[in-house]
């Protein structure tokens, strides 16, 4: 019986902004068995991929050939072949000078099914990022996209230079570094004037961005000088003068700036969508899972006999969810609340719980426990039911405290946190590089367990892994913790909150 082949999806992974990838791009990588990834596509976009997803990576640039190109079109072949959905993420688009033509006939030839799915091309999107359009009224109505590393030595170019030079408005070249000085000279001899602006932008579009600009006449120089390297593109023409004007992404505050997020990917998004509004780009790495409780049945108990409760704590956002989730599967709506006060920890509790139309009765000026129980000092407890929907790891102060005061307290395991998925090893290379600029902790169950993940042998190597690396916390509690695990503690919000944690953050890099 002949095995069934699988399916190649020559997918664009856009120029390194893992925002810019396509829906569809993005849905070849959630539902591939086998990713074949290259250096230019960003990392951030494998953690979409499933977990028993093989990934291989083929990594080329001017100076690294972990793969040949020749080697690639084997291994996607016979993957392919071997029955397995196969999603090959190339950055930018896979038909500029992404050799995705040669993949696709490889392919063609071998009778595996293949689809391409386009992507963002630098060309456009990098010069973008650096507010430079590649046409504008005032200056051109066309551009060129140009090879940059042509063998100089070629006895006949493919590059007709002396059209370009003069008869396109734009001129872009795609990994041109080494080959700067020819470029150069090959457009000045065929009669660009040397005063024409060029702008060189290296790893466009992420946090390492950087961009020099000059003239025709000395940008090779320029370049000389501050060892500005490949992966870049070269911008000739006019337009680079808007740079001035348009530059924006240097401009947000945090741009520059890698921050992982330790959160569950339940609550990560809204913290990292409003880093990356202020210009950071965030790495989610989830030290926490939340699950369903190993045991429902003493919540299910206290939901149906939620009438003799007087008091309702939540402690967490996740707490309130999860609660209310079995509140209405159990048939219950918000009048079977009636009479019942409710406490919520922080701001984002209580809009949590405000969400179902409910007002909350207390909330503590200091957003952790010991704040509560000073407040809640003043309330007569005496023979009062107390119900605590929490996580399974909660601190028993709260408890405790009520139980001190006279009340009668169901300390409820709602969810549990268990240790997340992140993938350590890509974080650790990544910290290798020096490409993370600070980790933040929510939680002292995140900083536990993303020492655990890192799985490092003794604390020196710790250290050494986290030198330069700011790390932040959301309060007092989860600090204790940090530096009881042999963790700094350069950060520390004075409000117990994701705002307040960013607050912080921008305080402590001296940003308004």
């Amino acid at each position: 019986m002949n095995q069934k082949v699988g399916k190649v999806y020559l997918v664009g992974a856009g120029p390194g902004d893992p925002g810019l990838i396509t829906v569809k791009g993005l849905q070849c990588i959630q539902k591939a068995d086998v990713l074949v990834y290259d250096r230019l596509a960003g990392h951030r976009l494998l953690t979409y991929a499933r977990p028993d997803a093989e990934l291989i990576f083929v990594g080329k640039g001017p100076n690294l050939h972990v793969y040949k190109q020749e080697e690639i079109n084997e291994v996607i072949k016979q993957k392919g072949l071997e029955g397995k959905i196969v999603t090959r993420l190339k950055g930018g688009d896979p038909f500029v000078f992404g050799r995705g033509g040669e993949e696709a006939e490889v392919l063609l030839e071998a009778g595996v099914p293949f689809e391409i799915v386009p992507g963002i091309t630098s060309a456009i999107s990098v010069p973008a990022y650096a507010g430079i359009p590649v046409t504008h009224r005032d200056f051109t109505a066309n551009f060129a996209v140009i090879t940059g590393n042509e063998d100089p030595n070629k006895e006949e170019s493919n590059i007709d230079w002396e059209k370009i030079s003069t008869g396109i408005g734009t001129l872009v070249f795609l990994m041109g570094m080494g080959n700067l000085p020819h470029i150069t000279t090959k457009l000045i001899e065929n009669g660009r004037d040397p005063q024409t602006p060029v702008a060189l932008i290296r790893w466009g579009t992420r946090p390492e961005q950087r961009t020099m600009t000059g003239v025709i006449a000395d940008i090779a120089e320029k370049a000389k000088e501050a060892n500005f390297q490949n992966p870049a593109i070269i911008i000739v023409g006019e337009v680079v003068k808007l740079r001035e004007k348009l530059a924006w992404l240097e401009k947000k505050p945090l741009f520059g700036k890698r921050i992982v997020v330790t959160r569950s990917r339940q609550q990560a998004s809204a913290f990292a969508g409003r880093l990356e509004e202020l210009g950071a780009e965030p790495w989610e790495f989830p030290t926490i899972d939340i699950q369903e409780p190993a045991d429902l049945k003493p919540l299910d108990n206290a939901i149906a006999h939620i009438q003799d409760y007087s008091w309702i704590v939540f402690t967490s956002p996740n707490g309130v969810e999860h609660f209310f989730s079995h509140y209405f599967s159990a048939g219950h709506d918000i009048r079977d609340l009636q009479g019942i006060q409710l406490c919520a920890i922080g701001p984002q509790t209580k809009k949590e719980v405000q969400k179902y139309g409910l007002k909350v009765d207390y909330v503590p000026e200091e957003f952790r426990q010991e704040a509560i129980i000073e407040g809640l000092k003043n309330y007569d407890w005496q023979g009062k039911k107390v119900l605590l929907p929490r996580a399974d790891i909660a601190r028993k102060e709260l408890p405790e405290a009520l139980v001190r005061f006279g009340a009668i307290v169901d300390d409820v395991v709602t969810y549990r946190t268990v240790r997340g998925s992140g993938d350590a090893g890509i974080l650790k290379q990544m910290m290798n590089d020096k490409m993370i600029s600070a980790v933040t902790f929510t939680s002292s169950s995140t900083a536990r367990n993303f020492v655990e993940m890192l799985g490092v042998e003794d604390a020196a190597e710790l250290q050494r892994l986290l030198e330069g690396v700011t790390l932040a916390s959301i309060g007092p509690v989860t600090s204790e913790t940090m530096r009881a695990l042999g963790l700094r503690v350069d950060v520390e919000a004075t409000e117990y909150t994701i705002p307040g944690l960013t607050k912080a953050l921008l305080g402590f890099w001296g940003i308004q």
